[in-house]
């Protein structure tokens, strides 16, 4: 098995400020603390694990570069990419778009290197280079909409990768599963009308952003029926989102028969997350990995493209990613520091009201 992997180093530069999200303000007891809550130092982590364990090694590199203006331009408006170059040329930089999504000057190289290593990933996958990949890039995209950033997003990086696939590639049928812990509302907003992009998100219900990840929202137009929303409750676990993979995005890929998915990876539903309630493991994790896998292995000849999304605990998220690597490569699962702890938690058990708010979920699925 051939993993391919993407990684710059400047994905542990972005800037995102001092403020821990709100900038600190001291009239209102907002303290600096020096770190934002989206701040590098977690993807950057989980690369220096990658490569202190030896995985590194194992992995193909592939080389990231620059997404294009015309690239970007697929997905969004030619008025939400001016003004990031604007205030990117501003002594500070600027914002993403919705006052708390910060990005210092240089930004806007970044997030375009940050798409471009989304882009390279799913170029290699269908020429066959590898057989699976796992873009580390960062900033992170999946809230971007076409007409703006927003929730630590600048540029839609998955959304940008697919349109390439399908305008320059020739692919006619992606699916993109994103079970980042926070509603995939860019990526939904960006394919809502188009039925050649399938989008299932697994989120926290309410979670973020506000009044978003429905399961009403549907689709619209000819993309009526090609958005799916499984919306799980607070305290849902590895059995909750297996579960859910199990009843809605098994059959739905296989009733969509898609040419290539592509897996928003976000580990911030972990169980050590701060900026979410649930409580998937590391093995959790895993175990949703092998599934993708299966499932592309019986639905479009085993092509499936990972590219990170959130994540918050600088201590637990390389864990998480790098379970996810081992299963990517074949490799044994190897137990971490935290598998002692968050294993006596909870979360390995399906309650009644995940099962129920899944089962709602997959009647969806009939409408493909």
């Amino acid at each position: 098995m051939t993993t391919g992997y993407v990684w710059n180093t400047l994905y542990g530069w972005v800037d995102t400020g001092s403020g821990s999200l709100f900038p600190s303000d001291v009239t209102t007891g907002l303290q600096p603390i020096g770190h934002h809550l989206a701040h590098p130092d977690t993807k950057r982590r989980f690369h220096e694990l990658v490569s202190v364990s030896g995985l590194l090694d194992k992995l193909h590199s592939i080389e990231a570069k620059p997404a294009a203006e015309a690239d970007i331009l697929r997905v969004h408006t030619a008025q939400h990419l001016e003004r990031i170059k604007a205030e990117n040329l501003q002594p500070k930089g600027g914002d993403a778009g919705d006052g708390v999504s910060s990005f210092g000057k240089g930004g806007y190289e970044i997030a375009a290197l940050s798409a471009g290593g989304a882009i390279a990933l799913v170029e290699q996958v269908l020429a066959g280079t590898v057989d699976n990949g796992y873009a580390l890039v960062n900033p992170p995209g999946h809230h971007a909409t076409r007409a703006t950033g927003m929730g630590f997003c600048i540029f839609n990086n998955i959304s940008i990768a697919a349109a390439y696939a399908k305008d320059v590639l020739g692919v006619q049928r992606i699916a993109i599963v994103d079970w980042d812990v926070h509603h995939g509302n860019g990526t939904q907003d960006i394919w809502y009308t188009d039925p050649s992009v399938l989008t299932i998100s697994i989120h926290q219900h309410l979670c973020f952003p506000p009044d978003s990840g429905y399961r009403e929202e549907r689709g619209a137009g000819d993309g009526y029926g090609y958005a799916i929303n499984v919306p799980l409750p607070p305290g849902s676990g590895d059995a909750a989102y297996l579960h859910a993979i199990d009843r809605v995005v098994e059959p739905a890929l296989h009733a969509y028969a898609p040419e290539l998915i592509m897996v928003a990876s976000g580990f911030d539903a972990s169980i050590l997350d701060p900026l979410a309630r649930q409580m998937v493991t590391s093995g959790g994790f895993r175990h949703l990995t092998r599934r993708m896998l299966d499932i592309a292995a019986e639905t479009c000849a085993g092509r499936v493209a990972f590219v990170q999304e959130g994540g918050y605990s600088p201590h637990y998220v390389p864990f998480c990613g790098l379970a996810v690597l081992r299963e990517l490569l074949g490799e044994e699962f190897v137990d971490d520091p935290y598998t002692p702890i968050v294993t006596t938690q909870g979360g390995d058990v399906l309650l009644d009201h995940e099962a129920a708010a899944i089962d709602a979920a997959a009647g969806l699925v009939a409408e493909l």
